[in-house]
């Protein structure tokens, strides 16, 4: 009888460790290296000129890159950078704007004739910043 108890006081301390473990390990938000981050957004921020048409699809294709690669630093499943987002789209204070601007994005880079304006591009960039803030790069 002795033995069944030890046994089961046995378990449970094994049990409870194996938790704290768990709960140490897997509870830690991931780590950006957040002055490279704000390095690399105010650039593309600054890249964004009035004068310069080229200049506004270029802050926004760059931007969008580097959302990327936050989402794939962390890890996320996805095969896509919009599979990412789905995963990452209970992190964004502002889903709708973030998903404009990426597909602002894709018709930049998939359709020949679409222009955008600075302003349009200025919205993104903003998405770009809130979505980075949101996970925690900037």
């Amino acid at each position: 009888m002795p033995s069944v108890v030890l046994l089961v006081v046995s378990i449970l301390i094994i049990g409870i460790l194996v938790f704290i473990a768990i709960s140490v390990t897997g509870s830690k938000p991931y780590e950006f290296d957040k002055e490279e981050y704000q390095t690399d957004f105010l650039s593309i921020e600054n890249g964004l000129t009035r004068d310069n048409e080229m200049s506004f699809n270029v802050s926004v294709i760059e931007a969008d890159k580097l959302l990327d690669k936050a989402l794939m630093e962390m890890g996320l499943p996805g095969k896509t950078m919009g599979e990412r987002m789905k995963s990452a789209s209970n992190r964004f204070s502002s889903n709708n704007s973030i998903w404009y601007a990426h597909k602002m994005r894709n018709q930049i880079a998939h359709e020949r004739n679409f222009k955008i304006d600075y302003n349009k591009a200025k919205h993104a960039l903003a998405a770009y910043r809130q979505a980075l803030k949101d996970l925690g790069a900037i």
